[in-house]
Order: C-alpha cells, then sequence, then structure tokens
C-alpha cells in the first residue's frame, strides 16, 4: 500500500518560524521526535519528549558542529527499504529504526553570500548534513516524505491534518522533487560561489520561482517567467504580466536607470525607444518623449525615473498605454490612472542588479557581460578641428545612452534631453541613418544643430555625408574602422563636430 503512517520524525532545522503548529500535529498523532540543538530546545520547549540525536548515534556533535547526523542510526533509518527483505534483516541486526519523516533547512549560504560575511562565515554556511539528509530522505521517497525548506510547511500542516498523519506515494514523490529542486539551487549558488573567475566554463544558473505566464512571444508558444517579479515591483493595477511584457519592461526599465539622476521618460515599443527626454518635470519629460513618435507610443510602455504627480498623470492618461513603471505614485494620479482596469501599474521597488545575460541558442547557452558602459565625458576623443560646444557634449551623451539600448544598427539623432528619432535593427548603418531623417522629418523635427549617435563606427563617410545635408553638427561614435579618416576630414572640411568614444553598443 502506498499509504504510509509516519511513527518517527527526524526535525532539524535552522529556521523555526511556523513549525510550531507542525510540532502540535505530530505530536497529536504520536508521532516520535528526534532532534538535536536549537530544534531539539524549541521541541522540548512546547512540552514534547525529544529522542537526541546523539544518544541515536552515540556520538556527540563534533568539529564545531560539522558532524553531527552523519551516522548509520540515521540514515539507515531513512534509507533503508521497507519491501526489502535484506534491508529489513540488517535493520533488525544493528537495531536501526525506521524514520518516516525528515523535516531539514539547509544553512543560508546564499543569504551569508549576499550580506558580504566573512569567507570563513560563507564557507561554515555550506550544509554538508542537512543537504545529505534531504537526497537521502528523497531518494527513499517509497518510504519517507522530506521537507526541504520552511516555505513547504503549510503544505505539510494540511497534508497531515488532510490524512491523519499518514502520506501517500504521490505526496511523498511531490516533496521529494521539491526536495531535488532545493538541493539543485543550493549546490549551483556554491559552484558559482567558487567559480566566480570562471575558471570551469560550466553553465549553470537557477531560480527557485516559475510563473506559467498566458502565453510566450505568440500565443502558440508556451511561456515561463524565471525569477521573483514581485522583490521588483508593486504591481498597483491591470491585468497579469504576459511574455511581451515582460521583455519590454525589461527594456524600459534598464533604459531609464541611465537617468537615475535626472527626471526622465522613456517610452518602449517592441524593446525599443520610440520617445525619451529629460525635463524640469514629469509631465515636461512626457511630453518631449511622446513628441518623438505620437504613433508607435500608442500601446507602449512607459517608464518615469521620478515619482508620477497629478499633473504628469493627467497628460498621460490621454494615451492608450500597456504599462507605466515609475518609483512612485501621488495619490491622485494614481486614482487617475487606476481608471482603465487592463492598464498595468507598476511601482518599482528596487534596480536591476545582474551582471550577467545569457540566452539559448544552436542546442546551448551563450552567455556574457551586461553591457554596464556607460560613456562619458572623460571617454570622449575629440577627433575633428571643430570642438563640440558644451551644448553638444550633453547631447552627444544623452543621444549614446539611447543608442547603447537600441537594436543594431542603429543612429540616433537628438538634442539635448530629446530624442528626435531613431534608425533601429537595420541591415545597414546608411538605412537605420535614413529611417531616423525619414521620421523626423514625419513628426516636424527640424535637425539643423542636432547630433548624431551610431552604435558601431562608420565604415565610410557615407553616414557623415547625409548627416551634414541634414543639419547635424556633432557626432559621437566609437571609432576603429580603417577608414575613419575619410569621415574625420569630411567632417573637418564642414565643420562638424566628432567624437570617439572607444566603445561599441552594439545590441541584437
Amino acid at each position: 500500500m502506498s499509504l504510509k503512517k509516519i511513527s518517527r520524525a527526524l526535525i532539524s532545522v535552522y529556521y523555526k518560524e511556523n513549525l510550531e503548529p507542525i510540532i502540535h500535529q505530530l505530536a497529536k498523532q504520536d508521532v516520535e521526535f528526534i532532534s538535536t540543538g536549537g530544534t531539539q530546545d524549541f521541541i522540548e520547549k512546547l512540552g514534547y519528549a525529544v529522542i537526541p540525536v546523539e544518544e541515536l548515534t552515540g556520538y556527540p556533535s563534533i568539529f564545531g558542529g560539522r558532524v553531527k547526523t552523519l551516522h548509520p542510526a540515521v540514515f539507515g533509518g531513512i534509507l533503508y527499504r521497507r519491501n526489502d527483505e535484506g534491508d529489513l534483516n540488517q535493520a533488525a541486526e544493528f537495531k536501526i529504526s525506521a524514520i518516516d519523516l525528515v523535516i531539514v533547512d539547509l544553512y543560508p549560504f546564499e543569504e551569508t553570500v549576499s550580506k558580504g560575511g566573512s569567507k570563513e562565515a560563507i564557507i561554515e554556511k555550506i550544509d554538508i548534513g542537512g543537504i545529505s539528509l534531504i537526497r537521502g530522505a528523497a531518494k527513499n521517497f517509497n518510504d519517507v516524505l522530506i521537507v526541504s525548506e520552511r516555505t513547504q510547511y503549510q503544505a505539510l500542516l494540511e497534508l497531515l491534518m488532510l490524512k491523519n498523519g499518514s502520506t501517500e506515494i504521490t505526496d511523498r514523490k511531490h516533496f521529494a522533487a521539491r526536495a531535488f529542486d532545493v538541493t539543485s539551487h543550493y549546490d549551483t549558488a556554491i559552484f558559482k560561489y567558487f567559480n566566480q573567475g570562471k575558471e570551469i566554463p560550466s553553465f549553470k544558473t537557477s531560480f527557485k520561482q516559475g510563473k506559467v505566464l498566458r502565453y510566450g512571444e505568440n500565443p502558440h508558444q508556451q511561456g515561463i517567467f524565471y525569477g521573483d517579479i514581485e522583490s521588483l515591483f508593486d504591481q498597483l493595477n491591470g491585468k497579469e504580466l504576459s511574455y511581451n511584457n515582460l521583455v519590454d519592461v525589461d527594456a524600459a526599465i534598464n533604459l531609464v536607470s541611465e537617468f537615475n539622476n535626472e527626471t526622465a521618460f522613456v517610452i518602449i515599443k517592441h524593446t525599443n525607444a520610440c520617445g525619451v527626454a529629460t525635463g524640469a518635470d514629469v509631465k515636461e519629460a512626457y511630453l518631449k518623449a511622446f513628441q518623438a513618435d505620437t504613433i508607435s507610443a500608442f500601446g507602449g510602455v512607459l517608464a518615469s525615473s521620478r515619482k508620477i504627480d497629478l499633473g504628469a498623470a493627467e497628460e498621460i492618461n490621454k494615451l492608450f498605454f500597456e504599462i507605466l513603471i515609475a518609483p512612485d505614485y501621488d495619490a491622485a494620479a494614481l486614482e487617475i490612472l487606476k481608471s482603465k482596469k487592463n492598464r498595468i501599474i507598476l511601482k518599482q521597488k528596487q534596480i536591476l542588479s545582474a551582471k550577467k545575460q545569457f540566452k539559448s541558442l544552436l542546442n546551448g547557452v551563450i552567455e556574457q557581460d551586461l553591457d554596464l558602459k556607460t560613456d562619458s565625458k572623460e571617454d570622449l576623443k575629440q577627433v575633428t578641428k571643430q570642438a563640440p560646444t558644451t551644448e553638444q557634449i550633453d547631447a552627444l551623451l544623452f543621444a549614446s545612452k539611447i543608442c547603447k539600448h537600441t537594436k543594431s544598427n542603429t543612429i540616433i539623432l537628438a538634442i539635448d534631453g530629446q530624442l528626435l528619432a531613431s534608425g533601429v535593427g537595420q541591415t545597414s548603418r546608411v538605412d537605420a541613418l535614413k529611417q531616423a531623417i525619414e521620421k523626423a522629418g514625419a513628426f516636424g523635427f527640424n535637425l539643423k544643430g542636432a547630433v548624431m549617435a551610431s552604435d558601431a563606427f562608420f565604415p565610410f563617410p557615407d553616414c557623415v555625408e547625409i548627416a551634414h545635408q541634414n543639419g547635424i553638427e556633432a557626432v559621437i561614435q566609437p571609432g576603429g574602422s580603417i577608414k575613419d579618416k575619410d569621415s574625420i576630414d569630411f567632417c573637418d572640411r564642414h565643420n562638424i563636430a566628432m567624437v570617439f568614444t572607444g566603445t561599441r553598443h552594439f545590441k541584437h
């Protein structure tokens, strides 16, 4: 029979929160307790007898607590097969009693690393006995129920109450799967700590939380998000975030984070910016951003670097958009913005902390450092006779920030504090520039005095020639072409200022 009564439980946990109801329920069902250390004290203070692990093994806790449960009396009780005659005979021979339930959690290794613990403290938080108990109990799920972290306490309590202290094979197998999820995540975290220099070229990552999405990029594709979205945002209104929503939200907050020290507003469509601006307040920044492309903004993803006030909300509310992200909202502003029930309103609680990015391709995974380099004044190398003015330098750096977050090949046309137009995802840089120029004209912008940013070098002088014909007066680009001199010479003949950054910003 797959239904098994729990008679003995081994309990040894780091976190005691929410454990008490489980202890009471097990005691009510006449379960015998085995424990050690702080957990033993906890159970005894609740008024229940405990068999100390040391009594079971005949050994005290040794080596500073590194060895407590690693003993046949413990692991034998967990691992011996109740339906195997040989195992039963050996259990009787060595006086090993069955353990039917194991409740163990692991030392907080990840938390210790994230809080900047010393090397000694981090190493001591590598659990040995706990993870061995979890793996052993999970392996023998035919006979043993394993509870491997505190998030499972409520499910255990409900199971104990529902089935009066018994479990079925489906219950035990489910908890075993969750146990191996816990141990694999834990081992991945330890490996990544030891392999920070990437000396071992092995790709491992783990996210313990997952959320099934309505669908993937298209309705016929399944989609799942792995990660803790709730630690980043409070969702204040609207429907569930979709796959495409999440991709655009990522693009929006990465771009708007370039302007943390300014009041900035970003409008994203299919991961590319169709509007970016800074302003004296959020309302001004939004209106300038919207001005760049009043068509593409429809159904877009919006992000602000500052709290949304009433004046900004009144303007933003006139637009149909999918998502708005901001660090906070005035109460009156939020009331207006929530007038559309499906409109997603997110309050961003923390900045992105990832330093790497990866994606699947060619039956494998490719990983790289995130492009965390933002071009600054110190990076600029004047390569033309004409020096950029202070105002042009500000505009060039503004354009460069947008360029970094736009699909290659890309050209950005801007003035200080406002995107005028962009050419995105083109197969040639000339096509990207022509697209940007056409778009700027379509929305009524005069490019006289504007600046141009390119994500990569110009292999020929054609782009600076076309830019000059349309009134562009300053250019920022990485440089590095064997024909850089051709572009420089053209700029010198036509009094165009050009600076090199030395950093390419391809984005595919």
